[in-house]
């Protein structure tokens, strides 16, 4: 796909009054127009699903998705929406994914998942692995703003290997979210790490809904076929349910291309 198709933005909390993101109508309205703006077509609506914290499920998303895409019908913003959420980590996760009550992106295979921001969460590698088998690929989000990448860089790039998938913020490649999150994101991006890119746009002033500026950042780096996959090919075969497999692959580089996969490894120590 070219630079001026319309992208694919995975990651945003443009829903209003749900989570920590658009406080109100006011907001996701003034979110959505910058989004389309910024070359943004659709974009997944992903409030937080956070146990004891924010209580949402699919049914209530899919509820404030059906509003909000009204409202935006009858402002005449041409945005798509689509469900999904930013799942966090939980021992019922899967059984809530098997009862429907945790939406994956658009209903498919692919599930946005959100780890611990500050703390390394225990077996991070084998509830990837349980996912996993039960049919699911994770898409795990903005690992290059997670303050325990330092000790734990290595474990990302094994559960790449082993079929995860990886979501950088946009933001995070032209330092919006400041120096390290950048590093990491560079580093990930040129070791072959990283699948899409996505806004984790949560207001209008603060984090707005901007994708192009990261996919410009990227060409930079990766060449501008690759930034294409990043916003447009692989998003939107996610939003098609195409098999990993069948999608565009990783640049071969770095450590996504060393080592073997960690459910090989897995296997050979359970």
């Amino acid at each position: 796909m070219s630079a001026t198709a319309g992208m694919v933005d995975l990651h945003c909390h443009m829903l209003p009054g749900i989570d920590d993101g658009a406080p109100d109508l006011a907001v996701a309205l003034a979110m959505a127009r910058c989004a389309v703006a910024d070359g943004i077509r659709v974009t997944a609506c992903t409030p937080h699903i956070y146990p004891g914290m924010y209580e949402n499920d699919r049914d209530g998303i899919l509820s404030a998705i059906t509003a909000f895409q009204a409202e935006l019908d009858r402002e005449g913003i041409d945005l798509r929406l689509v469900v999904g959420a930013d799942t966090h980590l939980a021992p019922d996760l899967v059984a809530n994914l098997r009862a429907g009550k945790v939406p994956t992106l658009n209903n498919t295979r692919y599930l946005l998942l959100e780890p611990p921001h500050h703390t390394a969460p225990p077996r991070f590698e084998d509830s990837i692995f349980q996912l996993m088998t039960a049919g699911i690929v994770p898409v795990v989000t903005h690992p290059e703003r997670l303050s325990w990448i330092e000790g734990n860089y290595e474990a990302f790039a094994r559960v790449v290997r082993g079929g995860a998938w990886m979501q950088v913020t946009a933001g995070s490649l032209t330092g919006r979210f400041g120096k390290r999150p950048k590093y990491w994101a560079e580093r990930m991006l040129d070791e072959g790490l990283v699948h899409i890119l996505a806004t984790d746009s949560h207001h209008i002033d603060r984090r707005p809904p901007l994708l192009a500026e990261g996919r410009d950042a990227a060409a930079r780096r990766v060449g501008a076929a690759e930034a294409g996959h990043l916003v447009q090919t692989r998003p939107q075969g996610i939003l098609d349910d195409i098999a990993p497999s069948q999608l565009p692959p990783l640049p071969e580089r770095g450590l996504a291309s060393s080592g073997r996969p960690f459910w090989r490894r897995w296997f050979a120590t359970a």
